[in-house]
C-alpha cells in the first residue's frame, strides 16, 4: 500500500506486476487465451489507481477508445487474441535499453511514426491530429527565437501534442519551468495526446491537457495561467464556428478589440486573436493558417487591419507546397508579437522552394529549417526569398498579407538574345529561299 501510494504520488499511476507488460507479453507467448480480457482489466486497473490523487483528472479515461474486441483484430476470440499477442511480442522487440538512458526515446519516436502513417493513410482526417515533425520543429523553434528557458508553452488547438512535444525535443523538459498546456476538442485525439506525453516521459504535473472548444469555451485553468511565453498550434484549415451567430462572441475580450469576428465559415482567424489575447508581453506565437486568412476579404481583412495597425504580426512565412497530410497547398505561419517597440515592420518570406521530395510529399530537411530559421532571426531584405515592409505600404495595398504581393518572384524563364534570334531567322530564311530554288530548278529540268 505505501509502495503503490508512492508511485501514484510521483509516477501519476500505479501497475500491479502481474499487469507490468513483461509479465503480460510472457503469458502471451505461452498461451494467449483471454488475452483481450487481461488487457482490458489492466487498462482500467490503471486508471483506477491514480482514483483520489493529483493525477486523477490526467488519467481517467486514458484507454477509452481502445478495443482489444475490435473487428479489424479477427472474426473470433482465438483470432484476436493471436493477433494481440503478436502485437505485444513486436513492441517487445524494440531496443529500449536502460530506462535511465534518457537519450533513449523509443516509444515516443515509435508513437511519431505510427501517427505520420495514419496520417497519411487517412488524409485530412489524420492531418488535423497530427503535424508533421520537421515542420513542427521550424514553428516550435520561432516560438523559442535565442531563449534557452521559457515559464510556458500553450497550444489552443493540440491534436496528439505533436507541436508541443517538440519545445521538450529542442529546449529539454527541465527548461519548460510551469509546463505543457493544451486544449483539444476531439476526446479520441484528446487521449492520444495525453498518451503521447506519458510516452515522451513528460510527468503529470507537467502537462495541462484539456478536452473542450477552445473557441467557445476556453478552459478555465488555462485561462487562469495565462499568459504564455510561447503558444503554437496548426488549427483544422478554415472549419466552421458560431461567430456572428452568437452575439455574445463580440463582447469576449479575446475577439472584442478587433471590433469584428471571424466569419462563421472560416474561424482560422478566430485561433490567431484568441492566441494573441493569451500570449504574453514577451512572447511569441506562431501559428500554422490556411493561405486564403492573407488575402480574404470582408471580416478577415478588418481583422488583418486590426493586426497590422497595431504592430502584432512579426513575420509571414510561406511553406512549400504539399508538407500537410490531406492537403497540397501552401500552408504559412503567421507569427505574433506583442512588444515590436523598435520594430514596425513585417517580414514576408517565401520559404516555397526550401523543400526535399519524400515518397509522395514533400519534407523539410534539416538544412531547410536551418535555412528558413536564420531568414526569419536577421530579418533583411534578400531578393526573391525575403522582404520587410511598414505599415503604410501594406495599408497601400488593403491589408493584403500575401507573401507574393511583397517577394517578388524569380523569373526562372529561358532569357533570350534578341539580335542572335534574329539572325539565325535571317539565315533560315536565306536558307530556306536557296533550297527553294534548287527544288524550282529541279522540278523545271525534269519537266523538260
Amino acid at each position: 500500500k505505501i509502495g503503490k501510494d508512492d508511485l501514484v504520488k510521483t509516477k501519476g499511476l500505479f501497475i500491479l506486476p502481474s499487469e507490468l507488460f513483461c509479465n503480460v507479453c510472457a503469458k502471451a507467448k505461452k498461451d494467449p487465451k483471454d488475452l483481450n480480457m487481461i488487457l482490458q482489466n489492466t487498462f482500467k486497473n490503471i486508471e483506477n489507481s491514480a482514483n483520489g490523487g493529483e493525477s486523477q483528472h490526467d488519467i481517467e479515461g486514458l484507454f477509452d477508445d481502445i478495443n482489444v474486441d475490435a473487428k479489424c483484430l479477427g472474426e473470433n476470440g482465438a483470432q484476436k487474441n493471436r493477433r494481440l499477442a503478436e502485437i505485444l511480442i513486436g513492441v517487445e522487440s524494440f531496443p529500449i535499453g536502460e530506462i535511465n538512458d534518457s537519450t533513449i526515446d523509443v516509444f515516443g519516436e515509435a508513437y511519431e511514426y505510427i501517427m505520420r502513417i495514419i496520417a497519411a493513410d487517412t488524409g485530412r482526417t489524420g492531418g488535423e491530429f497530427f503535424t508533421p515533425p520537421e515542420v513542427s520543429e521550424l514553428v516550435a523553434r520561432i516560438a523559442i527565437s535565442s531563449k534557452t528557458h521559457i515559464k510556458n508553452v500553450y497550444d489552443p488547438a493540440c491534436g496528439s501534442g505533436s507541436l508541443l512535444l517538440k519545445f521538450a525535443k529542442i529546449l529539454g523538459g527541465k527548461e519548460i519551468e510551469d509546463g505543457f498546456y493544451g486544449q483539444e476538442i476531439n476526446s479520441g485525439t484528446y487521449d492520444l495526446c495525453r498518451m503521447n506525453m506519458f510516452l515522451h516521459q513528460i510527468t503529470f504535473e507537467k502537462f495541462y491537457i484539456e478536452c473542450g472548444d477552445t473557441l467557445l469555451n476556453p478552459n478555465k485553468e488555462h485561462e487562469a495561467s495565462q499568459p504564455f511565453e510561447a503558444i503554437v498550434s496548426n488549427p483544422p484549415f478554415s472549419i466552421r464556428w458560431d461567430g456572428d451567430k452568437n452575439p455574445l462572441l463580440i463582447n469576449d475580450y479575446r475577439f472584442k478589440s478587433a471590433g469584428v469576428l471571424a466569419p462563421k465559415s472560416n474561424a482560422d482567424l478566430a485561433f490567431v486573436m484568441h492566441s494573441l489575447s493569451w500570449l504574453a508581453p514577451n512572447g511569441t506565437a506562431a501559428i500554422i493558417e490556411f493561405p486564403g486568412v492573407l488575402y480574404r476579404g470582408g471580416a478577415e481583412q478588418k481583422i488583418r487591419k486590426y493586426l497590422i495597425d497595431n504592430n502584432f504580426i512579426d513575420a509571414i512565412i510561406q511553406l512549400p507546397p504539399n508538407l500537410f497530410f490531406g492537403t497540397s497547398i501552401n500552408a504559412v505561419i503567421i507569427v505574433i508579437k506583442k512588444n515590436k517597440i523598435n520594430d514596425t515592420k513585417v517580414a514576408f518570406i517565401d520559404a516555397s522552394n526550401e523543400f526535399v521530395h519524400d515518397k509522395n510529399k514533400n519534407s523539410l530537411s534539416q538544412e531547410n529549417i536551418e535555412k528558413i530559421f536564420k531568414i526569419y532571426s536577421e530579418r533583411k531584405n534578400i531578393e526573391y526569398v525575403c522582404a520587410l515592409a511598414d505599415q503604410s505600404e501594406i495599408s497601400q495595398k488593403d491589408y493584403d498579407l500575401n507573401v507574393s504581393t511583397y517577394v517578388k518572384q524569380k523569373d526562372t524563364r529561358e532569357k533570350i538574345n534578341i539580335k542572335e534570334l534574329n539572325a539565325s531567322i535571317k539565315n533560315i530564311v536565306e536558307e530556306q529561299t536557296r533550297l527553294r530554288k534548287e527544288i524550282d530548278k529541279i522540278i523545271s529540268e525534269l519537266g523538260d
